[in-house]
């Protein structure tokens, strides 16, 4: 514990060292860097402090997600600021190694730092910085509505042109803003879709985090043809540590029941008929599965008596169940509904041309739509946020699915 301490020390020296520098030779106004001084030791001590506060059998709270934010605030900005002036060191032995070789050296071994690399440094680093900070302002509830054609040739002919809404980790712990999260409402009832699906994590811990919102949601109107849901990871309540397996199991049971207060029919690895007309889909529903993640969903008993040929969506929170077990299974299910992974609140995304964000190293499916031999997942960012109090890139999003018949085009 003693060496992982004097480790982080010395990382944390290294990275304000540099990040000094940086400030240093941009400008030599004293009050300027006395000033840049107080203010990172007081970011320091206080991210510190709160470190060593954190109480597992609570979990996340607004004061460790406001922690968490300043952390992100304070160190990415820095780390780039270190990363241009370690190059640029290096950068500088080299030049001055090659001159006392050639016989040019000055008087100086390793020539200055040169303004103009901090200044481009710190430019770079306003970036992040600015993103982050707008992020935490506006970013986490500028609610973004996707919509998105799937084309199955053997979509039953009664369900071409029917529309899914689709929401997944609302994280209701999280909010801070009634009113932003009533304009969501909103949007969500804007939509004309015939049916909407909650693909999870209705909380991050503790089922209580929710009652505050219960009448809020309640106000998401009736869709005709239902309104279904499955857990996520989150609602199993196992990311804290509890005083007793008793109070664990009431937690889960009133995180199942909350479900129903807002009006959704949860599903536990069952399914159920969707019938329009003379034709029917198959929606199944099971607990979560994730590689990484606990492993309650059953596909095999949510898919018993269903037959291969039958047209099935299927609503599984955690896309890496995608590719370990649904693309595998012989039931064929035509479109499977995720969540989980919110794009990891961050990256960049200029639709239709160009989308990143680090969530794409841990998961081959992270956000929107993806295809494999003739079947779907669509994974959606996120209606709610998690950890870092903010979203930069990846937007809060309800998503809008229209069901065709036919081929795709792409």
């Amino acid at each position: 514990m003693a060496f992982r301490l004097l480790i982080l020390f010395i990382v944390i020296a290294f990275i304000e060292l540099y990040a000094f520098q940086a400030v240093k030779t941009f400008t030599k106004v004293r009050w300027v860097l006395w000033t840049y001084i107080f203010l990172s030791l007081t970011a320091i001590v206080f991210i510190g402090y709160q470190f060593t506060k954190f109480d597992r059998s609570v979990g996340q709270t607004k004061m460790t997600m406001i922690t968490l934010g300043l952390l992100l605030l304070v160190l990415i900005p820095k780390l780039i600021l270190t990363l241009v002036l370690f190059f640029e060191d290096i950068y500088r032995v080299l030049s001055g190694t090659i001159s006392k070789i050639s016989g040019n050296a000055t008087d100086s071994f390793i020539p200055e730092r040169r303004k103009f690399v901090s200044q481009i440094a710190l430019g770079i680093a306003a970036i992040p910085f600015s993103s982050l900070i707008y992020g935490m302002t506006f970013g986490k509830y500028n609610y973004k509505v996707i919509t998105q054609q799937i084309f199955f040739p053997d979509l039953p002919d009664a369900f071409d042109g029917f529309k899914i809404t689709q929401i997944s980790d609302v994280h209701s712990g999280s909010f801070d803003n009634p009113e932003k999260i009533n304009y969501a409402i909103d949007l969500i009832n804007e939509q004309e879709s015939d049916m909407i699906l909650f693909t999870g994590d209705i909380v991050n811990t503790h089922a209580k985090e929710m009652l505050p919102w219960i009448d809020t949601f309640n106000r998401i109107k009736k869709f005709e043809y239902g309104k279904y849901s499955v857990l996520g990871n989150h609602d199993y309540g196992e990311y804290v540590d509890w005083k007793t397996a008793k109070e664990k199991d009431q937690n889960f049971h009133d995180i199942k029941a909350l479900y129903g207060k807002i009006g959704f029919n949860l599903m536990l690895n069952e399914h159920t008929y969707i019938k329009k007309g003379n034709d029917k889909i198959a929606l199944v529903g099971v607990e979560n599965w994730g590689v990484k993640f606990k492993k309650a969903g059953d596909l095999h008993k949510a898919s018993e008596g269903l037959t291969k040929e039958e047209f099935k969506i299927l609503m599984s929170h955690d896309p890496s169940h995608w590719d370990a077990e649904v693309n595998k299974h012989p039931k064929d299910f035509h479109l499977m509904l995720s969540g989980h992974t919110h794009g990891l609140q961050f990256g960049i995304e200029i639709p239709g041309f160009f989308k990143w964000s680090p969530a794409q190293y841990v998961y081959e499916q992270w956000a929107g739509l993806y295809e494999k031999a003739g079947k779907y997942i669509y994974v959606n960012r996120g209606f709610g946020f998690h950890a870092y109090p903010g979203r930069v890139g990846i937007m809060p999003e309800i998503t809008v699915i229209e069901l065709k018949k036919g081929k795709s085009l792409v």
